[in-house]
């Protein structure tokens, strides 16, 4: 198992703040962007994560929650800039992120997950496990945003009630909507402000927000994910 840990981020989007890179096998086959336009595929960020995937980089679990651990009281950083929480399966490894929540205390840490947590998606038992892993973490202090395919999936995924939501909209979205549920959605400031960003911003990292945070399509696979994100 191993992570990358970048104290000082250069990515424009999320400024200077701590972030971690996970193996791609992180990934649950429940992500319909797995392989098929996923923004980690692309541009200079894949060559890192293939290398990670590939073991030829990367620090140990231990290592990684020691850099976690070391940060100051109040940090915000983000959990995985390209991959998902440990897991296989698509069952989240409830130990692991547990590890992960304890050493987050009193700092700021932030997620998102494309692991599934509705019925139709897996087994019972293996919901049950994700929606409790997921809940927990959230009233510890480590924000975990459930990823949604599209608006139709956010509204389901607003209703459970355990976590904040985070969806992908069309590339060619700009301005805050509302979900068919009536759910409003607020598209990411840093994707439409150029001084606007992770560390500035910090909504990602609310956990008890009454809104959905949305996320157009970039990337050169942008197209790819709206025809992935419209058959989801």
């Amino acid at each position: 198992m191993k992570l990358l840990f970048t104290r000082f981020s250069t990515n424009r989007k999320t400024g200077p703040i701590p972030v971690s890179t996970s193996e791609q096998k992180t990934c649950p086959d429940a992500c319909p962007l797995k392989k098929n336009g996923c923004y980690g595929d692309g541009g200079p960020i894949a060559i890192h994560w293939r290398r990670l995937s590939e073991g030829k980089t990367g620090n140990t679990w231990e290592a990684f929650l020691r850099f976690i651990r070391s940060l100051p009281a109040g940090q915000t950083w983000r959990h995985n800039q390209v991959g998902d929480l440990w897991g296989a399966d698509n069952r989240i490894d409830a130990g692991k992120l547990k590890e992960l929540v304890t050493a987050n205390r009193n700092r700021n840490g932030f997620t998102y997950t494309h692991y599934p947590v509705l019925s139709f998606q897996a087994n019972a038992e293996t919901i049950e496990s994700n929606r409790n892993a997921i809940a927990e973490a959230n009233r510890n202090g480590f924000t975990i945003n459930l990823s949604a395919n599209n608006l139709h999936h956010a509204d389901k995924l607003f209703a459970l009630g355990i976590a904040p939501v985070a969806t992908v909209l069309p590339s060619s979205a700009t301005k805050n909507c509302t979900t068919p549920g009536g759910n409003r959605v607020v598209v990411c400031p840093a994707t439409q402000k150029e001084n606007v960003t992770c560390s500035t911003c910090k909504l990602c990292q609310r956990a008890n927000r009454a809104y959905i945070i949305g996320f157009p399509a970039h990337g050169i696979s942008h197209k790819r994910i709206d025809n992935a994100i419209a058959a989801a």
